[in-house]
């Protein structure tokens, strides 16, 4: 019998990204799957990153 996986943590940052505990496997909707092995991943939610999925903080006002 399969034991169940433990919970995820992910925290939605208001104006800024996504925080998933890691390590996580990214499938985007063209069949793409980016892959992080770190302890906590930020997702991006704006579609500004440069490295999209993975948020670059380009959802920071530039001054």
């Amino acid at each position: 019998m399969p034991t169940p996986r433990e919970a995820r943590v992910v925290t939605v940052v208001p104006g800024g990204p996504v925080l998933v505990e890691g390590p996580v496997e990214l499938r985007l909707d063209d069949g793409t799957v980016v892959c992080s092995d770190r302890f906590v991943v930020a997702v991006c939610a704006c579609r500004r990153s440069k490295r999209y999925p993975l948020c670059d903080t380009s959802h920071r006002k530039r001054r």
